[in-house]
Order: C-alpha cells, then sequence, then structure tokens
C-alpha cells in the first residue's frame, strides 16, 4: 500500500502474538523502521532477521518513535506495559481489544500523562493483515487528529474506518458487530443440529442452502435501521411480529421431533411474544430492540 512520503515512516509495536506478528510482518514489508517489544523476547527474534529493531524494554521502544502501537492481551496489560514508559508527546494507538468504558478511561489515563490516544478495533484475524482485498479493516475512534496524521501508516496491514471521536466507539463497534456474528453462529449451529442425525442429508449439501439463505435475509439489517431511525416499527413490514411468533410452534416442534434443544431459539423467540403481548403484532422484529435495553 502506498505511504505518505511526508509522514514519518517508523513506529514502535509492543506485543508479538499472532496479531501483533502479522502487523509487525506487514510493516516491515512496506519499508518501516519498525522496533518491537514483546515481553517473551524470543517471539521478536524471526522479526529481527526481517530488519526490525528489538527493544529490551517496553519503556526503550516507546522513546524509539512518536508513533507507539499496542497489541497486547487486554486492557489492565497496556497499564502494566507502559508503567516506566515516558509518553510526552507521543501518539498511542491501542489495538488490544477491549471494551468502550476500557478505552475512554485508557485515554483519559493517556492525557494525562501527556500523550494522544487512538482506540481501535480489530475487525479481522491475522492472515487477513497485509493481504490486499482481504476485506480485513479496523475500527479507529478518539483524537481525529492522532488518525489523520498516521492514517497511511495504519492502512498499511489492513482498511481503516474512522468512528468518532469518543474513544469507546472502535470497542463499541467491534464488539456489536461481534454480537451479532455470535447470534449468527448461533442459528446456524441450530440449522445443523436439525438435520444432524438424517443420514440422506450431508451437511456439505445444506450447507451452500443455509449460506445463501441467511445473505437473503441479511437485507433485514437495513430494514431494523431505517425502521430505529423512523420510529416506525411497522415501516415496510412483510411479515408481521403476530405471524412470526405463531409460527415459532413449528420450530421447536420440529426441533422436539429431531432431538435437538431449542435453547438457542428460545430467548428471542420470548422476546417476540413479550413484544407481541405488548400489542405491538403489526409490527415486525425491530421493538425487540427496546426490550433489550435497560
Amino acid at each position: 500500500m502506498a505511504v505518505n512520503s511526508a509522514e514519518p515512516r517508523s513506529l514502535a509495536l509492543l506485543g508479538l502474538g499472532a496479531m501483533g506478528t502479522a502487523l509487525a510482518h506487514a510493516w516491515l514489508a512496506a519499508g518501516y523502521q519498525l522496533t518491537v517489544w514483546n515481553r517473551t523476547a524470543a517471539r521478536a527474534e524471526p522479526l529481527a532477521a526481517e530488519g526490525a529493531r528489538v527493544a529490551a524494554t517496553a519503556a526503550e521502544a516507546v522513546a524509539s518513535a512518536d508513533l507507539v502501537v499496542l497489541c497486547l492481551l487486554d486492557d489492565a496489560s497496556v497499564g502494566d506495559t507502559l508503567a516506566d514508559a515516558d509518553l510526552s508527546g507521543k501518539d498511542l494507538v491501542n489495538l488490544t481489544t477491549g471494551t468502550p468504558d476500557e478505552g475512554r478511561a485508557r485515554a483519559e489515563w493517556a492525557r494525562a500523562r501527556g500523550a494522544r490516544f487512538l482506540d481501535a478495533g480489530i475487525m479481522a484475524v491475522p492472515p487477513m493483515i497485509g493481504v490486499p482485498g482481504s476485506g480485513g479493516y479496523v475500527f479507529y475512534s478518539g483524537s481525529r487528529e492522532v488518525f489523520e496524521a498516521h492514517r497511511d501508516t495504519l492502512a498499511v496491514p489492513a482498511g481503516t474506518t474512522y468512528v468518532g471521536e469518543d474513544p469507546g466507539y472502535a470497542a463499541l463497534h467491534d464488539v456489536a458487530l461481534l454480537s451479532g456474528m455470535y447470534g449468527m453462529f448461533a442459528g446456524i449451529t441450530h440449522a445443523f443440529a436439525l438435520i444432524r442425525k438424517e443420514k440422506d442429508i450431508d451437511p456439505r449439501d445444506f450447507a451452500p442452502l443455509l449460506a445463501n439463505w441467511l445473505v437473503a435475509m441479511t437485507i433485514g439489517v437495513h430494514g431494523t435501521a431505517e425502521q430505529l431511525h423512523s420510529g416506525d416499527y411497522t415501516q415496510g413490514v412483510v411479515s408481521n411480529l403476530a405471524m412470526q411468533v405463531a409460527g415459532t410452534s413449528t420450530l421447536l416442534a420440529t426441533a422436539e421431533q429431531q432431538g435437538v434443544s431449542p435453547e438457542l431459539l428460545t430467548p428471542f423467540m420470548d422476546l417476540m411474544r413479550r413484544r407481541l403481548d405488548q400489542g405491538h403484532g403489526d409490527e415486525g422484529t425491530t421493538g425487540v430492540v427496546d426490550l433489550l435495553l435497560r
């Protein structure tokens, strides 16, 4: 990927797990002067052979560059790792997985130590890093100045999506998408369980049917967004809540007949019925969103 020649081409990377190592490979391949540090020093040796400078301590790594990227185990490890480092004048980009509140607190923590801060949420797995067209990208939130100053550098390993000045927004977007993913995985798991005992149904033949159906149903994401924006939960409804709740009995009966636990489905079904009982049978399922709010 192209690099802005006006931007400093050096940075420090702290943390060389699977993701940190993939990031390091990408920046080294792009010609960056990279200083790395890892608690287990042996993990840095292959990168040294590629031209990375290996710092003996985290503080030494931080001192080597104005841009410091963190890819550590958790938020607590960020504080522990940087405890002895002078952060004055540094730009910290935190790629460590955390919660929105941890991102906000870490931004204040960094500001109190004289650093600018950008939090991040990585929407990729290590094999996608540094691979053009892989679809991997990273959410960033916090200081827009830091993001703009280092946009080209950050774009080397994966695409960049800035989601706002609130430092917690990157983690929030990350967790929201992952939560949607696990909900989908729950449905996939239940679907395969229903056919699992059937010797004449090959799961490999069933898989494309399920995948294509799920893709077709993703249009519902946009419908939900429009309804939440407008406040009209009946807008564009084709299959209303009353009809859907009535149909759940067939799903549950089929699970019973196939010897499959309905435990992945019943929490959502219970919420649908509660919304229906509140008198919203002409809506779709968007109103369930409001039932989840506390």
